[in-house]
């Protein structure tokens, strides 16, 4: 039965390992969108969900491809990879910076998009652990140094 799974999947990963990296990348990137969407920003829950599944899909794909294609793409550059995601993600992330009466807005929302781009990247090569960290870190900038700098601005008024 392994052996026809296997061939259906036509992948040299075992598809509840992709499966896996998947759903990390939608947990993942969920949380910081949730954190988002709790401050009702405009790309929230479903938006940094979507960019991080999106990451971790081209990720597997290009890693799949690669192998499945090793003997022919002997001048191939998976690294380039990251390029191709992060011009992506930079593109969603500009989309959500807002310039007007004097003011931008929407540049913490930019870069939410950005560390969700990178979460996916991570759990689409296999990296969770990190995936995580780099997780933690951005909610922990957003929610505990968002509070300060309102404070500040409060502060200031």
């Amino acid at each position: 039965m392994d052996a026809v799974i296997a061939e259906l999947s036509g992948t040299a990963t075992p598809l509840w390992v992709i499966a896996l990296r998947f759903v990390a990348a939608c947990v993942l990137g969920g949380l910081i969108g949730l954190e988002r969407e709790i401050r009702h920003k405009p790309a929230g829950l479903r938006t940094h969900i979507m960019v991080a599944l999106a990451a971790a899909a081209f990720t597997v794909l290009t890693y799949e491809t690669f192998d499945a294609h090793l003997d022919d793409a002997a001048n191939a550059d998976p690294l380039r990879l990251i390029e191709a995601i992060v011009a992506g993600v930079a593109f969603l992330g500009a989309g959500a910076i807002i310039r007007g009466n004097g003011s931008v807005q929407g540049i913490t929302t930019g870069t939410g998009i950005s560390f969700a781009g990178a979460v996916g990247f991570a759990c689409g090569l296999g990296y969770l652990a990190i995936a995580a960290m780099i997780t933690v870190i951005s909610l922990l900038v957003l929610a505990v140094l968002g509070r300060i700098s309102h404070d500040i601005a409060q502060h200031d008024d």
